[in-house]
């Protein structure tokens, strides 16, 4: 079953193709993160820190402490179209969270 994440205001980023699957994308498909100490910590295919997961949200939280270079899993096949979930509800932003930079959510945009 696939989860959905979305941030603060509803929207809908991220998504992994089932709740215990390790690689985590945006939703036109590109590999955007990954679970490397299997909790709710995301880092990205390059090693730093992404942000991590609150339900069904995903944000950053700004006194995340480092934890050590997670290491390269290895690229992941790609997942795959994952259907609009619709919009989430807005929530307020958990303390010392904030919503995680679009650049690291649409890395083909920013680049």
């Amino acid at each position: 079953m696939t989860e959905y994440l979305h941030d603060s205001q509803g929207v809908w980023i991220a998504f992994r193709p089932d709740p215990r699957a390790r690689f985590l994308f945006n939703p036109e498909g590109d590999w955007i993160g990954w679970f490397p100490w299997d909790d709710d910590v995301v880092v990205t295919p390059g090693g730093s820190y992404l942000g991590t997961v609150h339900g069904d949200r995903l944000f950053t939280d700004e006194s995340h402490p480092y934890r050590g270079e997670p290491g390269y899993p290895g690229a992941p096949g790609y997942p795959g179209s994952a259907p609009y979930p619709g919009a989430g509800a807005y929530v307020s932003l958990p303390d010392g969270s904030q919503d995680v930079a679009p650049a690291l959510l649409w890395p083909r945009i920013a680049s």
